[in-house]
């Protein structure tokens, strides 16, 4: 005999979910980390070409921009996807809702753009080239591999 959770839906016992009061801790800590320390850290494996006395040239500074606007456009996709789920993100490779207003006008994986023009702007800033093989390394993955699965699945779920 299976045991079942009366409390919840038989379809909602094993889902779970990212609650949206954790959403401050995703600004103010996940998103730092990934999109802030970790390529400093990585700028360190390798001479900061352009610098001099430990200080960024100013072509350098022009690396601001593309991380400036990819940081924006990530928190604007992410108050996107907190509006349209007002219990919680669940944790699963593909969402029940489509978003399609926003950046997602524009292509289907905000996101993964995002995340790449960050890092070329960390790269061109630092004048890194570990930064710079990982945004190729990143892309080649995004390009081949996360987006194909994602868009079978989205296909799969909405048509």
């Amino acid at each position: 005999m299976m045991k079942t959770n009366n409390h919840l839906p038989q379809n909602q016992s094993k889902t779970l979910r990212f609650p949206r009061w954790l959403t401050p801790f995703y600004f103010g800590v996940l998103i730092p980390i990934a999109l802030i320390i970790a390529p400093w850290t990585c700028s360190l494996l390798t001479p900061h070409y352009g610098w001099s006395m430990d200080r960024p040239g100013v072509w350098q500074l022009f690396g601001l921009i593309p991380v400036a606007a990819g940081i924006a456009c990530i928190i604007w996709i992410v108050v996107l996807h907190y509006k349209e789920a007002p219990e919680g993100w669940e944790l699963e490779r593909t969402p029940k809702y489509l978003v399609r207003r926003g950046p997602y006008g524009f292509t289907r994986n905000p996101s993964f753009l995002s995340v790449l023009i960050i890092a070329l702007g960390w790269a061109l800033f630092y004048g890194s080239v570990s930064i710079l093989v990982g945004a190729v390394l990143a892309w080649i993955l995004f390009n081949f591999v996360v987006v194909p699965r994602e868009e079978r699945d989205l296909e799969a779920r909405f048509g």
